[in-house]
């Protein structure tokens, strides 16, 4: 009797282990498929949003056609997603923070679809105005949502190697949105430029309640309208006025835009001080770290996005390039920034971390435009242009997510959506500053009627961009200096910022 049970007992504990370690198995490979497919579907929303803030450029003559724009229908095909993308950003990662950062990632990507089929079907200048408004609405809730549920579901090393990803998404989108839109623009007409993105924002809609993982929102919290507001209408005042000042020098128009971007921000200010629950609560800039990435994100934004204009100026005003040949030229500066973003950076971020990373960066880009001022003249596209392009999409991939990140690990998780929303809404204001100033001082230097630049003008604007990059990087060294002589207090904060 008992050795027959004792073979009975023996049986009956080692089947349930077993059948437990498979049990077991089966979920934590789930669990990591589930979380490859939701940084993929991550990732690829932000590839979408930086390849639409560039690939209408390629198509505007055909759209200008058309439709029979005049030349400030065509300018605000662009600036109208500009406005509404750059305006609602902080609103929109606040939102995102306070009620669902996985509520708004499915909202946006649903509204971007709905912007970009109704910028397709546009039979006139309003409608396509009207889809290009909502297309940059849905931008703003998906793009600050999307960075914040990666900052929260890749913690300690895989962070690193998720923001190289993202980075590599964000600088291949922007410089395949040239190339792609002058394809798609000769083969099957400028709607295709939008209904392209359609399959990734259909797939955002479908997937994330699938895949991506978010906490409660918690506890109902008071909206702060007046604070909504009044900072978006000052992000849109500042834009605005910035895209102006590019477009027609400093008229009135200009400075009533600027003159009303101050009064709103004082307005802001003093509604913040008073509001219970703060759509932006200003205690944050107390923190060094947050004001000065928000500094960092204005100034690298300008020195970042103005040197893919200039350029594209460069290549068709003084090498005669035409628009298709420019966009073919672009290529290199796509392919090195997702090389160098998902091979160098993440190895970069761990040895150095992300301020130093940041700082680097910009010291890389005041190479790329000291070189594109300053190569000899008349030696062609390889030797005057090629090696600054490389330069400039090595930068972009040290400097552009780095920014956030930055910001983000100064602030609570709670934040990560604001932080995602301050840092994108600082970068779009100063891409516009930057756009204008360095296009103006090209303009004065050159002295041309016409408008176009001339040698001594782009020698003039991409030398002026140099100095704003340094003093980004000077900027930015403070942050490292900190850090070193306070490492007690940050050595939390290590692995996340």
């Amino acid at each position: 009797m008992t050795t027959t049970a004792a073979p009975r007992t023996s049986t009956s504990t080692a089947t349930p282990t077993a059948a437990n370690t498979l049990a077991g198995t089966a979920p934590a490979e789930r669990q990591r498929r589930r979380r490859t497919v939701a940084l993929g579907l991550l990732v690829s929303a932000q590839f979408m949003v930086m390849l639409d803030t560039s690939i209408v450029n390629v198509a505007l003559p055909s759209i200008q056609s058309d439709l029979a724009l005049g030349p400030a229908g065509v300018a605000w095909v662009v600036n109208a997603y500009v406005l509404a993308f750059g305006g609602l950003l902080v609103l929109s990662g606040r939102m995102a923070d306070l009620f669902g950062r996985r509520r708004m990632f499915i909202g946006g990507s649903a509204l971007f679809t709905l912007g970009t089929l109704l910028a397709a079907a546009a039979s006139n200048q309003w409608m396509l105005l009207g889809g290009r408004v909502v297309q940059g609405a849905g931008a703003a809730a998906l793009s600050p949502a999307a960075m914040s549920l990666l900052l929260l579901t890749s913690p300690g090393p895989a962070r690193a190697r998720a923001m190289s990803m993202w980075g590599a998404a964000s600088a291949v989108g922007g410089a395949t949105g040239v190339f792609l839109g002058g394809l798609l623009t000769g083969a099957f007409g400028w709607q295709s430029v939008f209904l392209v993105t359609v399959p990734v924002s259909m797939t955002g809609v479908v997937l994330a309640r699938r895949v991506l993982e978010d906490a409660s929102p918690g506890a109902r919290h008071r909206f702060d309208v007046l604070g909504a507001v009044t900072i978006t209408g000052t992000v849109v005042a500042l834009v605005h006025g910035a895209l102006g000042l590019a477009e027609n020098g400093l008229t009135s128009s200009t400075v009533a835009s600027l003159a009303m971007a101050a009064v709103l921000v004082g307005a802001f200010i003093a509604i913040e001080r008073r509001a219970a629950e703060p759509l932006v609560p200003l205690g944050l800039f107390a923190d060094r770290v947050v004001s000065t990435g928000v500094g960092l994100a204005v100034l690298g934004g300008s020195a970042r996005a103005s040197t893919f204009v200039l350029v594209a100026l460069y290549l068709q005003q003084a090498l005669g390039f035409d628009p298709q040949h420019a966009g073919l030229a672009m290529v290199p500066t796509s392919v090195t920034g997702f090389v160098v973003s998902l091979t160098l950076l993440p190895r970069v971020l761990r040895a150095l971390g992300p301020k130093l990373t940041l700082v680097t960066g910009m010291v890389v880009l005041a190479a790329g435009h000291l070189w594109l001022a300053y190569a000899p003249s008349g030696v062609g596209y390889t030797i005057a242009v090629l090696p600054g392009l490389l330069l400039v999409a090595t930068e972009v991939a040290f400097s552009f997510t780095p920014t956030t990140v930055v910001i983000a690990g100064a602030v609570p998780d709670t934040h990560t959506g604001l932080a995602s929303g301050l840092a994108g809404s600082a970068t779009q204001v100063g891409s516009a500053l930057g756009t204008s100033v360095f296009t103006a001082i090209g303009i004065a230097v050159a002295g041309t009627a016409s408008g176009a630049l001339g040698p001594s003008g782009f020698t003039a604007a991409f030398t002026a961009a140099a100095l704003v990059s340094l003093a980004t990087a000077a900027l930015g060294c403070t942050l490292v200096i900190r850090r070193r002589t306070s490492v007690p207090a940050e050595t939390s904060n290590t692995t996340g910022a």
